[in-house]
């Protein structure tokens, strides 16, 4: 585990392989024989878990019910909504056969060439077009109405630069696909959805995020109105991390979904969707993570307190174990996640930067001279901290610890953020920030495309979102000169 610590990259000089780095040697994922795809392991996956479960509780406590639709999509779907079409025509991967056969030349297996599929489908990128040609034999009457729907599933875009979690052809999502009667009903659930990816994001990941819409050049293919939660990294570069979707009526025409509403006349539905991914165990890491390792808030922590004995011979190995099993029973009790590393045949320093690397929040160290006093060396993750406690009422004072970590690992965070938030008047301002300091650059913008478009060829910065809270404000837009009656946030992204 030391050459493990010692060839991990550092984050301040190469934060990219500091990030690919952790990825692997945490035990999070690795690539897999697929281009593109990635292979999430237990650990990784365990982390996953834990966000499946806060999420799936959040949105059944606002009514969605969870279901499943088919993975491939036929291709004339996507003829149906024009914009949704193009948003997603690069990245799609088709299916044309259906079969395979022995090559008869003996080179292996090939493609049945008769065995041509009279409709090619695409694998899905997105649960649109499919879900909403479904709900047309759902909806008859405004009775019907709303439809509250949320999927778990797979989907693929076919990325030609993928980075563990963040980008990958292959990743896991949660998409919810709701159909309302009225307008009100549709915004109001598209706000809704995108509360509920904030509170997650900052009350269980640790993560401040900034809710606002984006420009009508970054909306999601298809839709009226996106909003988004974005979040910055340690490097200074915002990551999109959730998105809500106002979608009016675009796919219920384009499907002809059409209900007999409180009137008695024919109306079209009104829709949203809105779905975060696995994107957020990159968020995760890189939000919170330094050159020891992982750092992980404990309410997504795979393990919460792991207990290492210190010993030497068998007599006192069998103390320290026999005392951290009636500990670690105390601590589950409490509801905590607890392993007890008894391992013979490696050193308690070895596994020291093991559960550092690993993130575990809490660590706890059991000696002879702690058995005799009816102490135990307890160390924090988020500050590399220890110190010695006693044994009695530890259980109690760990329980308290993980909603201070929690804290402290948000507060940090949200430091962080927050002296990154710069305003600017000028181009040059603009462009020394993005350069110098990073992060989140409050500026004016024209409003037009062609000018959103001209400075993101000419920095790579691109309008994260129209913050919700950003006031109406004369001034000049920083590239053009023109007017601009408020400020956007720009940044560099993932």
């Amino acid at each position: 585990m030391a050459k493990e610590l010692k060839d991990l990259a550092n984050r301040e000089e190469n934060y990219s392989a500091w990030y690919n780095d952790l990825v692997v040697k945490a035990g999070l994922a690795e690539y897999s024989a697929v281009r593109g795809c990635m292979v999430i392991k237990p650990y990784g996956y365990a982390i996953w878990e834990n966000m499946h479960a806060a999420l799936d509780a959040m949105f059944k406590e606002t009514g969605h019910e969870n279901a499943y639709f088919p993975l491939f999509i036929p291709k004339s779907f996507f003829s149906k909504e024009a914009s949704h079409v193009e948003g997603f025509a690069k990245e799609c991967a088709v299916v044309t056969h259906y079969r395979l056969m022995n090559d008869p030349d003996g080179n292996g297996v090939v493609v049945d060439p008769d065995a041509k599929l009279e409709e090619e489908l695409i694998v899905r990128p997105t649960s649109e077009t499919i879900i909403w040609n479904t709900y047309k034999g759902w909806i008859q009457s405004y009775r019907d109405l709303p439809i509250l729907v949320n999927q778990w599933a797979n989907v693929v875009r076919w990325e030609m630069r993928t980075r563990l979690f963040l980008r990958t052809a292959e990743f896991l999502w949660q998409e919810g696909h709701t159909a309302h009667e009225t307008r009100e009903e549709a915004l109001e659930e598209t706000a809704r959805m995108i509360g509920v990816y904030r509170k997650f994001a900052e009350q269980w990941m640790g993560v401040p995020v900034i809710v606002g819409h984006k420009t009508e050049n970054e909306r999601f293919a298809g839709a009226e109105d996106t909003m988004t939660i974005e979040a910055l990294m340690q490097d200074g570069k915002a990551l999109q991390s959730g998105t809500s979707h106002f979608l009016g009526q675009n796919f219920a025409k384009a499907f002809d979904v059409q209900f007999t509403n409180r009137e008695n006349a024919l109306d079209y539905v009104w829709a949203t969707s809105w779905g975060v991914s696995t994107r957020l165990i990159g968020a995760l890491i890189m939000a919170h993570s330094d050159n020891n390792g992982l750092v992980l808030p404990p309410k997504l922590a795979p393990i919460h307190v792991v207990l290492i004995p210190i010993y030497k011979g068998e007599e006192e190995y069998a103390a320290a174990v026999a005392r951290l099993g009636e500990i670690a029973a105390e601590l589950r009790a409490r509801g905590l996640k607890v392993k007890i590393d008894d391992r013979d045949n490696v050193r308690s320093g070895f596994k020291f930067a093991e559960y550092e690397l690993k993130g575990v929040p809490v660590r706890l160290a059991l000696g002879p001279r702690d058995l005799a006093a009816g102490t135990i060396e307890l160390a924090r993750r988020d500050t590399l901290t220890k110190e010695t406690v006693p044994q009695q009422g530890l259980a109690s004072r760990i329980a308290d610890l993980m909603d201070e970590i929690q804290n402290s690992i948000f507060d940090k965070a949200l430091k962080y953020r927050d002296e990154h938030i710069t305003k600017v008047d000028t181009w040059d301002e603009f462009v020394k920030v993005l350069d110098e300091k990073g992060g989140f650059v409050s500026a004016h913008w024209d409003g037009t495309v062609a000018t959103e478009v001209a400075i993101k060829e000419a920095t790579k910065a691109t309008i994260r979102c129209i913050p919700l809270d950003a006031e109406d404000e004369e001034g000049k837009c920083v590239f053009t000169g023109n007017p601009s009656h408020r400020r956007v946030l720009f940044a560099r992204s993932y």
